[in-house]
């Protein structure tokens, strides 16, 4: 068993890191700048460089890698492979074209400042890259990913970290001269393409084939913290798997994602993953700011100061340039620039891969690794800076391509959002999709989950009572919130859930009787209606057409009880008739008729005249 000083020895660093988070963060937002400055700022204080609470950040960048990862999966999670192969011109076209043309011009300033060759080769390469945890976290910030600036800089990002592989398998060529070494033969080489192949194999058949009967399984359980595990066993072992073999383990995280972007699952997945996300992203920044030598920084300071500048203005330039040629508007190109101008994560993975085969000095791999943290630093902070600019100049101004996204399965096409999809909740979507209307549905029976894949609908495996599942749904993009679920006190829950966290949202509420009905109207919604209330009012008006009135005299009089009924709700909504029994939810009401009766109740048995009290 553990002794107490084994327990002590990890607290400091844990509480250093929630520490520095908790003040940075709140303080970077309340200057309106990105979270991501926040845990940079915060890595700089309390690493080497600062007040030294942290000595060594290189033990905490693997743990902190995995907030990528996460990242990684959730960004496929909003995919799907159609999609993704609509977008090929973007990956292939403009990703390939973004990363060659940087790489060329700052590898060629390298050459010119006394880099040999092969030292700006690695320095084109790894600061060419940009930083895919900072764009897509800045981007979901934004909410801006499905934007058309915001795919066009996924497009590029995307097709740099497919790149990881071939960049990789580059330079042990170029430590040789011509050759590659003994131990990296043609028969190693085809072997290792084929074990990468395999993989991805792996990944894409389990994914397609096996996933969601596995999570079906475990969502029969009931047990939430099984799904939350499993989810983390799906994504770390892809992760692991492509790393394994060579590749990217955020690619791998990447590639389960997306074969599970059309699974049922897929919002629950997205919340479970999220606390992890956020958490170690952050502990993923700091680590860069703590990798950021301050002391090697003055020391080459003029450098240093020249070349930041040049690096983010150059990215940024050349970036637009190549944007508006693959289509896009100068404002978006712009904003997918400076988005991008940071070096990537991977330039600290790269630079002491080159160190190793002789590429480069060290001191020339620590230089460029502080130019890379230090554009890290500056590209939230200009990126923020023109986001207003553009904020200010071009308010109200809609994106003139945005209306191509609609209908893509980003959650722009989702106006309403359901929960529950039970014999209300169905009928419910009927008539939505009669309209033409798709709602996102949630509900965590599996089996109308099954059920619902037989209309068509798109239903959600997930508890409509989390927040980080209706945020995972799309509610603070939706216009309208349907509470369909048949348990009241789940549904006020819903409801205070959605008022608080959701106020642009209309709120349609499903009734269990009159107590609930007046609980909700109580909590302002926008509409309710008592799930069995205008089923019987219209199975009393056909009863009455039937024993001979009229159509005309049978919906009158249905029409006359219904607004009696509305009348008496909001009387007692207002004055409280009910004696405060109304607070209590499944509270049973004496209903009392809304005319006045023509006789006096009889009882037609003994059983029943001792119930009223009629005498014998």
């Amino acid at each position: 068993m553990a002794n107490t000083a084994s327990h002590v020895s990890f607290l400091p660093p844990i509480l250093t890191f929630c520490g520095a988070a908790a003040v940075a963060v709140p303080i970077s937002r309340f200057l309106g700048l990105s979270a991501v400055l926040g845990y940079l700022a915060a890595g700089i204080v309390i690493g080497p460089s600062g007040l030294r609470l942290v000595g060594d950040p290189e033990t905490i960048v693997t743990v902190a890698e995995i907030g990528v990862v996460l990242l990684l999966f959730i960004v496929g999670l909003e995919l799907k492979l159609s999609h993704l192969w609509s977008m090929k011109r973007d990956i292939f076209g403009l990703g390939f074209a973004q990363l060659a043309v940087t790489a060329l011009c700052i590898g060629g300033a390298a050459v010119a400042i006394g880099f040999t060759p092969r030292a700006a080769f690695v320095t084109g390469i790894a600061v060419a890259l940009s930083a895919t945890a900072i764009a897509l976290q800045m981007l979901g910030e934004r909410n801006d990913l499905q934007t058309p600036y915001g795919q066009r800089s996924f497009a590029i990002l995307l097709f740099q970290d497919i790149s990881v592989v071939p960049i990789l398998a580059i330079l042990p060529l170029l430590a040789s001269g011509v050759m590659a070494p003994e131990s990296n033969t043609p028969y190693d080489r085809l072997l290792k393409v084929g074990e990468a192949v395999a993989a991805i194999a792996a990944v894409v058949v389990i994914g397609r084939y096996g996933l969601n009967p596995f999570f079906r399984i475990l969502a029969r359980s009931g047990a939430r913290e099984v799904m939350t595990a499993s989810a983390l066993l799906v994504v770390l072992g892809a992760a692991l798997l492509m790393q394994e073999v060579g590749l990217s383990m955020a690619m791998g995280a990447f590639l389960a994602g997306l074969l599970l972007a059309e699974s049922n699952f897929r919002h629950q997945l997205e919340a479970d993953i999220e606390p992890f996300r956020g958490t170690l992203l952050g502990l993923f920044f700091m680590s860069v700011g703590m990798s950021i030598d301050l002391a090697l920084v003055r020391q080459n300071w003029v450098l240093l100061a020249l070349a930041a500048p040049a690096v983010i203005l150059g990215k940024t330039f050349l970036l637009t340039i190549l944007s508006r040629l693959f289509g896009a508007t100068w404002r978006d190109g712009l904003r997918s620039g400076v988005l991008l101008c940071p070096a990537g994560e991977f330039a600290f993975v790269l630079l002491p891969v080159a160190v190793g085969l002789g590429l480069m000095s060290s001191i020339d791999a620590q230089l460029v690794t502080a130019l890379a943290a230090i554009t890290m630093l500056l590209g939230p902070i200009i990126a923020t800076v023109l986001e207003r600019v553009l904020a200010n100049r071009h308010e109200g101004e809609a994106h003139p391509d945005l209306e191509d996204l609609r209908g893509q399965e980003g959650e722009l096409s989702s106006r309403v959002l359901v929960i529950g999809f039970g014999r209300f909740g169905q009928i419910v979507n009927q008539v939505l999709l009669a309209q033409g209307i798709d709602a996102t549905v949630i509900d965590r029976n599996v089996e109308r989950i099954r059920d619902a894949a037989r209309f068509g609908l798109k239903v959600y495996y997930g508890d409509g009572m989390r927040l980080d599942v209706l945020r995972a749904a799309g509610a603070d993009k939706a216009e309208m919130i349907c509470v369909c679920t048949d348990t009241p006190e789940i549904t006020l829950k819903i409801v205070e859930i959605i008022h608080e966290n959701f106020p642009g949202a209309r709120s349609f509420v499903r009734a269990y009787d009159r107590v609930h009905a007046i609980e909700l109207m109580k909590m302002d919604v926008d509409y309710q209606l008592r799930e069995c209330f205008d089923s019987a009012i219209a199975f009393s008006r056909a009863a009455l057409e039937e024993l001979g009135a009229s159509p005309d005299a049978a919906a009158a009089a249905a029409d006359d009880v219904r607004k009696r009924d509305i009348a008496r709700l909001i009387l007692q909504k207002e004055s409280g008739a009910m004696g405060g029994v109304e607070l209590l939810v499944g509270t049973k009401i004496a209903p009392e008729p809304l005319v006045v009766p023509t006789g006096k109740a009889r009882g037609l048995s003994a059983e029943t005249r001792d119930i009223l009290g009629e005498g014998v």
